[in-house]
């Protein structure tokens, strides 16, 4: 008898997650997607240290033309301290991102090539203030607590409506003591969300330690999460008075609300200052509005009784 002649198989490499992730949008375009960025956000990296982060999403997106990468350290600083910061930045130059360096994260609205622009996305991985004394000494906490406060006072002015701040930081302790949670609430901004960091799915992503003689290290990780903002609503009713679909009547007490139904009031509103909340009432109506009630404080409304209008 001959040999049994059995049919060939044949092994095809999958492409990687971040290059299988794609849609397309209404005018037919292809979107493609890593975890929770798109080829069509405009995108802001703040603090980048070797710039594999920034590179990976290129990859990704198969262009860096949405991309803008900023970091602290100048160029010469960044290609002595990073064996693959010159490569990654060249990578990106030539896949089209928007290379800026210097840019401080406590004032980086002022610089002249940001503060005429607008983001979906603000990325800000691992902010630390350097290695001064233990993380767990209560001062080297305020200082990185300080870094991540003036990012979030100039971040939330930078992003377009609907926009969003990530943070990607470990949640154990003591980075727990940081509380972005507050800080961003000291800064007009909400946290929404906060989902769980996997390097794995960021091929390339090198995290470093960032200063000291061991900057090119990697650091532990450890559980991590992405920690996401969004700006407060009633600091968005003034950033964004043409995109609102939430109409607030301040009129006399008690305050008229009125959001579309599905809202929920969390998401809708928070009153009359940055995170103020107040008591609210709710009726429902036949015309596909919610109606919420709260009672104004008497330092919003005038002389005449009255206080403003606001839209959002």
């Amino acid at each position: 008898m001959g040999k049994r002649r059995g049919k060939k198989q044949f092994f095809i490499n999958p492409l990687p997650q971040s290059e299988m992730h794609f849609a397309f949008n209404q005018n037919q375009q292809v979107v493609r997607w890593i975890t929770h960025y798109s080829s069509t956000q405009e995108i802001l990296l703040v603090g980048e240290g070797d710039f594999s982060f920034s590179l990976c999403l290129a990859r990704a997106f198969g262009s860096a033309s949405n991309i803008t990468a900023t970091s602290l350290d100048s160029y010469d600083d960044l290609v002595r301290q990073y064996r693959m910061a010159g490569s990654n930045l060249q990578s990106l130059y030539a896949l089209g991102a928007c290379i800026l360096h210097g840019v401080d994260a406590n004032s980086m609205k002022f610089h002249p090539s940001l503060n005429m622009r607008k983001f979906d996305r603000i990325i800000f991985n691992f902010p630390h203030a350097g290695f001064y004394r233990k993380e767990s000494d209560p001062y080297q906490i305020g200082m990185h607590m300080n870094v991540v406060n003036g990012f979030f006072n100039n971040a939330r002015d930078m992003l377009r409506y609907d926009g969003e701040i990530h943070i990607n930081h470990k949640t154990k302790f003591p980075y727990n003591c940081w509380n972005l949670q507050q800080l961003a609430i000291n800064n007009c901004l909400a946290m929404f969300q906060c989902v769980e960091f996997k390097i794995q799915d960021y091929p390339g992503y090198n995290h470093k330690r960032g200063t000291g003689p061991r900057c090119d290290e990697p650091f532990h990780l450890g559980s991590c999460g992405t920690f996401k903002f969004k700006v407060d609503p009633w600091y968005a009713c003034r950033m964004y008075p043409q995109q609102s679909n939430v109409q607030v009547v301040v009129q006399q007490q008690p305050t008229s609300i009125m959001a579309p139904l599905g809202n929920s009031f969390e998401h809708v509103m928070t009153v009359f200052e940055p995170n103020a909340y107040f008591d609210v009432n709710y009726s429902g109506s036949e015309d596909g509005w919610s109606n919420y009630d709260s009672e104004v404080p008497e330092r919003f409304v005038d002389q005449t009784g009255y206080a403003e209008v606001i839209h959002f």
